[in-house]
């Protein structure tokens, strides 16, 4: 009994996964569609794009982005005193994205400021 609740546990703490918190970046705006995690996804939703170097060293990450276990994590965005939640489902190109920088979708980037500000200055991302 005393195993079974160990393996339980760390099952479980297995699967919660990674805790990992970026600061200092920057977060724009995409188009969504289908993005490197294999899913499609709109401007309405609340989704985001990962900077490169974040996304491909997350551990278990492989040569198949479909399956990178970032994908379909949830994020916390912070800007000021405003957050928003959203899905993990592309990752953003090094040329657009420096380490700790998201591209949010139009929808999620209106939870935090007007889409007339362009860019995002010194946002906090945790995956949750």
């Amino acid at each position: 009994m005393r195993f079974a609740t160990v393996l339980m546990v760390a099952l479980s703490a297995a699967t919660s996964g990674f805790a990992l918190t970026k600061k200092g970046g920057n977060a724009t705006t995409y188009d969504p569609g289908l993005g490197s995690c294999g899913v499609f996804s709109t401007a309405a939703e609340l989704v985001v794009a990962v900077d490169a170097h974040t996304i491909n060293n997350f551990p278990g990450a492989g040569s198949d982005p479909h399956l990178n276990p970032m994908c379909g994590r949830k994020l916390k965005v912070t800007y000021k005193t405003k957050s928003v939640n959203v899905k993990v489902v592309e990752t953003c190109p090094a040329s657009k994205c420096k380490v700790g920088s998201v591209e949010l979708s139009p929808t999620a980037f209106k939870h935090l400021a007007p889409l007339s500000v362009g860019t995002l200055h010194n946002i906090t991302w945790t995956l949750l």
